[in-house]
């Protein structure tokens, strides 16, 4: 049975979570609630992302494309972490912390292009892509040092290989059906996505050539790696 006081406790942690302040105490305390909160928060900041956009389908307009997605990005990460011998870690407890790192996507729900022109939504698109990827990295980075207690090149190793898969999915699915043509750059008419579709390309391209050697650094932390105590 969920209380209000167990909501607002998992309310309370996501705003230190999002903010850098959880303790690794206050880790441990992930529960049921907290995960129901977060695939909460998640499934409201999903349709918001999709509610300005005619061509959506129906999972994306009523957020469950974005509540299916933390499921599947944290059986990837769990996936990738396991092997490095990681302390306090579950697939429920990944879950959870994924789930409540859903907030900074909010800006996504704002409908730029409908009082700025096409560039300045383009701009202003990509800024939203940089900003909610940075601040969704270093919170992965935070979780991997602080709750799994990885060194921070391993969190920084352990982060980067589903992040360069993630960021090849999106640029192949092209959700936002961005136009971007390889050989002639951005072409008009096209839609405020364009340009942050485009930096998805440029880190995809870098991706495919950094994937080698960032495994080859993977496998060798599993096998002579050591987690911080």
């Amino acid at each position: 049975m969920f209380t209000s006081t167990d909501i607002k406790d998992a309310l309370t942690a996501t705003a230190k979570l999002l903010t850098f302040r959880l303790s690794r105490e206050e880790f441990e305390r992930f529960n049921g609630t907290y995960l129901l909160v977060g695939i909460v928060i998640t499934w409201i900041v999903g349709m918001g992302r999709w509610w300005d956009d005619p061509e959506a389908n129906i999972l994306q307009h009523l957020g469950l494309g974005s509540v299916v997605y933390i499921f599947a990005l944290a059986g990837i990460l769990w996936f990738v972490i396991v092997p490095l011998r990681a302390v306090g870690l579950s697939y429920k407890h990944l879950l959870t912390f994924i789930a409540l790192t859903s907030p900074p996507a909010i800006p996504y729900a704002i409908p730029v292009e409908r009082f700025t022109d096409l560039a300045t939504a383009r701009s202003l698109n990509v800024w939203f892509l940089a900003i909610v990827a940075l601040w969704r990295v270093a919170l992965l980075l935070f979780y991997l040092k602080r709750h799994v207690r990885l060194s921070l090149f391993t969190s920084f190793i352990t982060a980067l290989l589903p992040i360069m898969a993630i960021v090849a999915t999106l640029t192949l699915l092209n959700l936002e059906r961005a136009v971007f043509d390889v050989m002639g750059g951005l072409r008009e008419p096209g839609t405020p996505d364009d340009s942050a579709y485009a930096v998805l390309f440029l880190l995809t391209f870098f991706s495919t050539l950094a994937f080698i050697p960032v495994l080859a650094i993977y496998m060798g932390l599993i096998i002579f790696g050591k987690r911080d105590e």
